[in-house]
């Protein structure tokens, strides 16, 4: 069980206790007391991987009687934290909780729980593990306001099987009633809200701290081409940002693209945002592959609904056309889609159009 210290993971753990499975509870350990990814991540922030995290995750496995290992993931985490850095750097937008998803939580700790010969490994995600005719399958949380299905599409297809995710099928007032009930003491601990390993929110002290004079001033562009301000640094920017760009006009000016190679920002109106097509890489396929394309509904980015579309495999890359346009497509983003509440493929946006 992948215990973050937090109220999910902990009634998923107690949930899973009660059914009468043996539960080990396994916090991911992401730098040591003293060290540089420890400062970081800084003891009492609001994401899943500080001390405080680490002695709740303890505290709820000893009430519920379960063996718990605190396991060493330093270097692993790093990778994280370096993939992150070099994304802005190359001007996308990068999603580092995914990618906690596949490389920690459903990629090592999976080697983990085999070699200790655990059947499965439980995670307290909001999203659902049903049997569908071709077996196991990936589907949306119950709760659609907290559905987490978005952040797990990279998990390999034979693993689905061997997931478990206990509170997938429950609203999230009703996961805080059952910690009530079980007298966890995590019942009304906050969730998490930011990055783990930027507690501040200032990623771009960390981009420069890693990368030291990565931060370049610049030009501000309008659409057509027009130096109109400048910038400290591109990474400071995401596509569809609007607020703290630092240039007064006249109608709302949103960041519609960034070029890292020549170091400018471009701004423009809401309408250059339209995103129609998206082109992904890194695919990750839970149906057979196809070719010829499939209706389906998509999502660009996790805190936004679904739309419409269709999808198909082009060569080792994913093409998803929307009926409609969505806004604010980014590269280093991911395309996550479904056919109702079943996850069936994702990637990570390479181009947009």
């Amino acid at each position: 069980m992948a215990m973050s210290g937090g109220v999910d993971s902990s009634v998923a753990a107690a949930l899973l206790t009660q059914e009468g499975h043996e539960v080990i509870g396994c916090f991911m350990r992401l730098g040591s007391v003293g060290d540089e990814v420890d400062q970081e991540i800084k003891i009492g922030h609001k994401g899943c991987c500080s001390i405080d995290d680490s002695n709740d995750a303890r505290t709820v496995s000893a009430k519920l009687g379960m063996t718990f290992y605190a396991l060493d993931f330093k270097d692993d985490f790093g990778r994280i934290i370096d993939y992150f850095v070099d994304e802005y750097n190359a001007g996308r937008t990068p999603n580092p909780c995914i990618r906690c998803n596949d490389w920690l939580k459903f990629g090592k700790l999976h080697e983990y729980a085999k070699s200790i010969g655990a059947t499965f490994v439980a995670s307290g995600h909001h999203a659902q593990i049903l049997q569908g005719a071709d077996g196991a399958e990936l589907h949306m949380g119950a709760d659609i306001g907290k559905d987490q299905s978005y952040v797990l599409f990279g998990a390999n297809r034979k693993r689905i099987g061997e997931m478990m995710l206990p509170i997938g099928h429950l609203q999230k007032s009703e996961v805080r009633e059952l910690a009530k009930e079980f007298d966890l003491p995590v019942f009304n601990k906050p969730d998490s809200q930011e990055i783990c390993f930027v507690p501040d929110d200032n990623y771009a002290n960390l981009i420069e701290k890693k990368s030291p004079g990565s931060l370049r001033q610049g030009e501000v562009l309008d659409a057509q081409g027009n130096v109109i301000g400048e910038h400290g640094g591109q990474q400071k920017y995401t596509i569809g940002q609007r607020r703290g760009l630092g240039i007064a006009m006249s109608t709302p000016m949103y960041v519609v693209a960034k070029d890292p190679l020549m170091n400018t920002v471009t701004i423009g109106g809401e309408e250059l945002l339209n995103t129609n097509t998206v082109l992904a890489k890194d695919v990750n396929w839970l149906i057979d592959a196809s070719e010829s394309w499939i209706p389906c509904t998509a999502k660009i980015r996790y805190n936004t609904p679904p739309s419409h579309g269709k999808v198909k495999a082009v060569g080792d890359f994913l093409e998803v056309q929307f009926d409609e346009p969505q806004r604010g497509g980014a590269t280093g983003q991911a395309v996550v889609c479904y056919q109702g509440t079943k996850v069936i493929c994702g990637g990570w946006i390479e181009r947009v159009s």
